[in-house]
């Protein structure tokens, strides 16, 4: 079964120095039908102007995924740690409850625009320290796993993350490992056709729930960049 979630469903911000979109309650936005979806419980893509920061703020139990996909970001925590990322880069942040974190756009000229998504993280996995990689531009890539595979960003979930890049009228085959997903476009539009024979349509920046198939036929009407949040539940 797959349900699409329209862009212009999703909640939205406008403070100046920031422009959001919230596929979940999240912040001032908040819908009853949409607080995460399984161990998924933040998806936003934020807009941070030149020279601004979030303020200091803790964290529940979650790691923390940032895909850079403008601009340079940098992360410090109460402490003095520091961790940066640039554009084409994906890190992960286990905040420690203890501690406080801000998030800066530290280029005085350029936008951060970024992805972020909070997991759930199973109880008995504590802290862990910060993971950055970079991804390769205009291909599928696995960014996120539980357990580290191919040189992915190691997760505290049964979770697996990946990049699906399509040129135009290209199509590519996905045999997910668990039982829900969430496929969340970057740029493009694409079609998806599931093993049970359903299909969907998705414009840019639109989300698709899926639950229950176990294979997934991606076709780009055109340049299609998306990812793929496939949920071990």
């Amino acid at each position: 079964m797959m349900t699409l979630r329209p862009v212009n469903h999703c909640g939205k911000a406008d403070y100046g120095w920031l422009q959001a979109r919230y596929a979940f309650s999240f912040g001032h936005y908040f819908d009853p039908d949409f607080m995460g979806f399984k161990t998924l419980r933040v998806l936003n893509q934020e807009i941070i102007a030149p020279h601004n920061s979030f303020q200091a703020r803790t964290y529940p139990h979650v790691d923390i995924l940032n895909i850079i996909l403008q601009g340079h970001a940098e992360y410090r925590d109460n402490l003095g740690n520091v961790i940066r990322a640039d554009e084409g880069e994906c890190v992960r942040l286990s905040p420690r409850p203890d501690l406080s974190y801000t998030e800066e756009n530290v280029c005085p000229q350029t936008p951060l625009t970024r992805l972020q998504l909070w997991l759930n993280a199973c109880p008995q996995q504590e802290y862990r320290p910060h993971q950055k990689i970079a991804l390769t531009d205009k291909k599928n890539q696995l960014i996120a796993s539980p357990d580290g595979e191919n040189d992915s960003i190691q997760l505290r979930q049964q979770v697996w993350i990946s990049q699906i890049c399509l040129d135009s009228a290209d199509a590519t085959t996905v045999v997910l490992r668990g039982k829900n997903a969430y496929l969340q476009s970057i740029h493009g539009d694409a079609n998806i056709h599931s093993h049970d024979g359903s299909d969907i349509s998705m414009n840019c920046n639109d989300g698709v729930f899926i639950q229950q198939d176990t294979k997934l036929v991606i076709s780009a009407k055109k340049a299609f960049r998306g990812l793929l949040i496939d949920i071990g539940e």
